[in-house]
C-alpha cells in the first residue's frame, strides 16, 4: 500500500481543533505506547468500548494459515491440524469447506469479530469427518477462536476476508446483508449490487457501513477483497505448510476500518507513526474521511486527557455505584457472570415500588454500559430488585431491550422472572477486560478470599488431635503465620492449653513470616543431642 504522508495541516489542525469541539462527540480515541495500542470507543464524551493489543500478545484470529491435518478423531467429528502455533488447532467437521449450495441469510454486523458465523446446515452435520480429512493432508484454514487455556485454536475452512464496507467469504455462495440495515429500499439495491459485482459461486456479506456509500466505493471495496484472495490463494500454491499465508490488521487499522463510521465526529491519535499509518490506509479506502483525523500533542497523557483512564479502572472493580446511591455487583465466574442490583444508600422520595423501579432501570443502563466496557460474554443473569408491578417489569424489561441496540454484539434476552431475574446471553467476540488485564492472585489463588485467622486456629486444633498418637515427644510444637500466632496466644489461648491438658503434652507456637496465612505445620520439637 502506499505510503500517504500527512500533510502540515493535517499537524498543525488537531491543535486548534480539540479545545474546540463539544465535549459530547462520538470519537475515537487511540493510545500507542512501546508494546501497545488502546482503542476507545466515546458516544457522547463516555467510554463505551475498549480494545487493547500488546505486541507480545497479538491475536491470531482472522489469520489464514496452511497447515497439515495431524489427527483425525472420528469420536469427536474434528481434526488437529498444525498451523505453526505452540498447541495444535481444532478443525470441526462443520467447518470444512465442501460444495455447498447458495443461501440468503440475514446477519449481525460485529465490529472487530473478522470471522463473521457462518449458518450451520443440517446436512453439514451429518458429514463424516473421516470422509473429509485424511491425516497429512495440506488445508489451507482461518483462525475463529483464539487459543485459551490448554485449548488450541478454532479453525474454519470457511474464509472470511473483512473490509471497510463488506466481507468477502470465496468458500461460499452467499449473499447477507447487516440487520442493521432496515431499509428496505436500500437493502434491496445493496443485494442487486452484490449479485452483480460477486465472482460467480462465491459470497459476500454487507456491513452497516454501506448506507448511503455510492456504488462505486462498495464495488471497489469488493474488488479489493477478490483482490486479496487471489494472493492468498497463490501465496499457498507456493508455501509449505505450516505457514502464515495472510494476517488480519493489527488493532488500530481495525478500529479504522471497523469503528470509524460517518457516526465517529474524530480520530485522535496520540503516536505519529501511527498517525501516518492511519492516514495513509484512509486515504486509500475513505478519503472522505481523512479530515477527521488528529494527532494529539498535548503533554498528557492522552487517556488521561479524555478520561478513559479512571473509567478503566473503574471497569476492574466488582461493586460500580449507581449515581442514585444504589449499586450493581459483577460477579464473573468460568461458566456465567452474575449482575446483582442493590439500593444501596439510595432510599427514595415517595414509596418503595417507586425507589426500586428507579433503581432498577439506572440500573439497566449501567449494565449495558459495563456489557461493552468489559466486553463480558457468554451466559449473563441478571438480579434485579423484585418488583410488585407487572407495569414496572415491563419498563425495565424494555428499557433494557432498548438500551442493547446500541451494544455491537448479538444479544438474546428473556422476560424478567418471577425471582426478579433475567436470563441473556451476549456473543464472546474477544478476552473480557479483566482477563486481559489482571492476573489471579496470588496469595488466595484467585478464590477472592482467605480464611480468616480463628478458622485456622479450629483447624489447628483439629490437627493436633488427628496427630497426637503419632507424636511420642513431650512437647509439640505448631508452626504458623504470625497473624494466626497472635490469635492462638491471644483470643483461643484457653483452648490451647485445655489440649495440653487433656494431653499431658506442652504445646508451643513459633511464628513464621514467610508462611501463607492458611499454611501451618504440627510437628514434635526438637530435642537437642
Amino acid at each position: 500500500m502506499t505510503n500517504i504522508l500527512p500533510s502540515v495541516n493535517h499537524l498543525v489542525f488537531p491543535l486548534l481543533l480539540w479545545q474546540t469541539l463539544p465535549s459530547m462527540a462520538n470519537e475515537l480515541i487511540l493510545n500507542v505506547t512501546l508494546g501497545e495500542a488502546r482503542v476507545a470507543r466515546l458516544e457522547n464524551g463516555v467510554v463505551s468500548e475498549l480494545y487493547i493489543e500488546r505486541a507480545k500478545e497479538q491475536g491470531v484470529v482472522g489469520n489464514v494459515y496452511k497447515g497439515k491435518v495431524v489427527r483425525v478423531l472420528p469420536g469427536m467429528q474434528a481434526a488437529f491440524v498444525d498451523i505453526g502455533l505452540e498447541r495444535t488447532a481444532f478443525l470441526h467437521a462443520s467447518d470444512v469447506v465442501q460444495e455447498l449450495t447458495r443461501f440468503d441469510v440475514d446477519i449481525d454486523d460485529d465490529a472487530f469479530d473478522p470471522q463473521p458465523k457462518h449458518k450451520r446446515f443440517s446436512h453439514a452435520r451429518n458429514r463424516k469427518i473421516e470422509d473429509l480429512l485424511k491425516e497429512g493432508r495440506e488445508i489451507l484454514v482461518q483462525v475463529e477462536k483464539e487459543p485459551m487455556g490448554t485449548k488450541g485454536a478454532r479453525l474454519t475452512s470457511h474464509i472470511s476476508l473483512p473490509g471497510r464496507y463488506s466481507v468477502f467469504m470465496p468458500t461460499v455462495n452467499h449473499i447477507g446483508i447487516s440487520r442493521r440495515l432496515d431499509d428496505a429500499k436500500e437493502r434491496k439495491r445493496l443485494r442487486q449490487l452484490i449479485d452483480q459485482a460477486r465472482p460467480k459461486g462465491s459470497g459476500f456479506i454487507i456491513r452497516t457501513a454501506c448506507v448511503g456509500i455510492s456504488d462505486e466505493e462498495i464495488t471497489a471495496d469488493m474488488e479489493y477483497l477478490v483482490k486479496a484472495w487471489r494472493e492468498i490463494e497463490q501465496k499457498a500454491m507456493e508455501s509449505k505448510p505450516p505457514s502464515l499465508i495472510h494476517s488480519e490488521l493489527d488493532v488500530l487499522l481495525r478500529a479504522v476500518r471497523d469503528l470509524f463510521t460517518p457516526d465517529i465526529d474524530r480520530l485522535v491519535i496520540d503516536n505519529k507513526e501511527g498517525y501516518d499509518r492511519v492516514i495513509s490506509f484512509v486515504s486509500a479506502f475513505m478519503p472522505s474521511l481523512k479530515n477527521s483525523i488528529q494527532l494529539y500533542q498535548g503533554t498528557e497523557p492522552i487517556f488521561d486527557h479524555f478520561g478513559i483512564e479512571i473509567e478503566i479502572t473503574r471497569a476492574l472493580g466488582q461493586k460500580v455505584w449507581l449515581k442514585s446511591g444504589g449499586y450493581i455487583i459483577i460477579e464473573q465466574t468460568e461458566a456465567l457472570t452474575a449482575i446483582d442490583v442493590n439500593t444501596g444508600r439510595f432510599v427514595g422520595r415517595h414509596n418503595l415500588d417507586d425507589t426500586i423501579l428507579k433503581t432498577n432501570l439506572e440500573a439497566v443502563r449501567e449494565i449495558v454500559y459495563q456489557l461493552r466496557l468489559r466486553s463480558l460474554g457468554g451466559i449473563i443473569i441478571l438480579d434485579f430488585i423484585d418488583m410488585e408491578r407487572h407495569a414496572d417489569k415491563t419498563k425495565v424489561f424494555n428499557s433494557l431491550k432498548e438500551s442493547l441496540k446500541a451494544d455491537r454484539a448479538r444479544t438474546t434476552i428473556t422476560k424478567i422472572s418471577d425471582l426478579g431475574l433475567v436470563e441473556m446471553t451476549r456473543k464472546r467476540t474477544r478476552e473480557d477486560l479483566r482477563r486481559q488485564l489482571t492476573d489471579p492472585c496470588p496469595y488466595c489463588e484467585g478464590k477472592g478470599y482467605l480464611k480468616s485467622a480463628t478458622t485456622v486456629c479450629y483447624e489447628i486444633f483439629r490437627e493436633i488431635q488427628r496427630e497426637m498418637e503419632g507424636l511420642k515427644g513431650k512437647q509439640i510444637v505448631v508452626y504458623v503465620h504470625p497473624n494466626v500466632a497472635n490469635m492462638l496466644y491471644d483470643e483461643e489461648r484457653k483452648w490451647l492449653e485445655a489440649l495440653e491438658e487433656r494431653y499431658k503434652k506442652r504445646i508451643s507456637v513459633k511464628t513464621v513470616s514467610d508462611y501463607h496465612l492458611e499454611q501451618f505445620d504440627v510437628a514434635e520439637a526438637k530435642t537437642e543431642s
